[in-house]
């Protein structure tokens, strides 16, 4: 499965504009990929004001996200701003290609800046089944939590969409190669790059880390488009020698 991940500065608080500056960066790379992943409210910046940019399910970024999918032949997926039965949700859309729709919200809330007072948790993840991939994808601060991403259901990849700051970077890369170690399975970050409203600065560091802890794409801080491969058979291959995951705990949250 080939993928393209793509950092980039956000404008905050404008979904129009993001659209477009997005729209140009995955129209401008002419390579087929299978999934394009883009960051943690890739519409707006990592606003703690969702009633200022929040969007319904039927709304403008969300068929924005449809067409593109459909025009490249490719599923995508980030997070937005979405606001149901009046409530709003940092929710992760996985837009196949064919225009349906899969969606997580965000489990752990950054309570640092406040977000669990403006936006509800989420409660179940999401495995998606595409292109003979199993995938998990998650959300910035999700990172942090080993026993929400533990694989339970021999998935292949994990992704994390953030908008992660500069000053915690380290700690970025270093809980990316732990959940790939921990869970033998790919692991792919997508952070953004810029500084936002509220003076946070961000450098990036979106990368790609295999089953054994590996690069396949060391953390990058350009503004680009970075397109690496998957193989599943080196992924199975690995997992049948080494077969950690077979001594798991079974444990079940509450």
């Amino acid at each position: 499965m080939k993928v393209a991940l793509i950092q980039t500065s956000l404008i905050w608080e404008n979904p129009l504009e993001n659209r477009s500056h997005l729209a140009q960066k995955i129209t401008g790379f002419m390579e087929d990929v299978d999934l394009i992943v883009l960051p943690e409210m890739f519409s707006s910046g990592f606003t703690m004001d969702p009633k200022s940019v929040a969007e319904k399910m039927d709304g403008e970024t969300v068929s924005w996200l449809q067409h593109l999918a459909k025009a490249k032949d490719c599923a995508i997926t980030g997070s937005l701003v979405i606001e149901e039965a009046g409530s709003y949700y940092n929710r992760l859309l996985f837009v196949y290609p064919s225009g349906e729709i899969k969606w997580y919200d965000k489990r752990h809330l950054f309570t640092l800046s406040g977000e669990h007072k403006h936006y509800a948790a989420g409660e179940n993840r999401l495995i998606v089944d595409y292109k003979g991939f199993k995938i998990c994808p998650l959300i910035c601060y999700d990172l942090r939590f080993p026993v929400f991403s533990r694989n339970t259901e021999n998935y292949d990849v994990l992704i994390y969409v953030a908008n992660w700051p500069k000053p915690r970077v380290t700690a970025w890369d270093i809980l990316l190669k732990a959940r790939a170690v921990e869970n033998m399975c790919y692991v792919i970050g997508v952070n953004r790059i810029g500084s936002d409203h509220n003076k946070h600065d961000y450098v990036g560091h979106s990368q790609v880390v295999n089953f054994l802890g590996e690069y396949i794409l060391e953390p990058q801080e350009a503004d680009s488009v970075f397109i690496v491969e998957l193989d599943k058979i080196k992924l199975m291959e690995t997992r049948e020698k080494l077969a950690f995951l077979n001594d798991r705990d079974s444990f079940k949250l509450i």
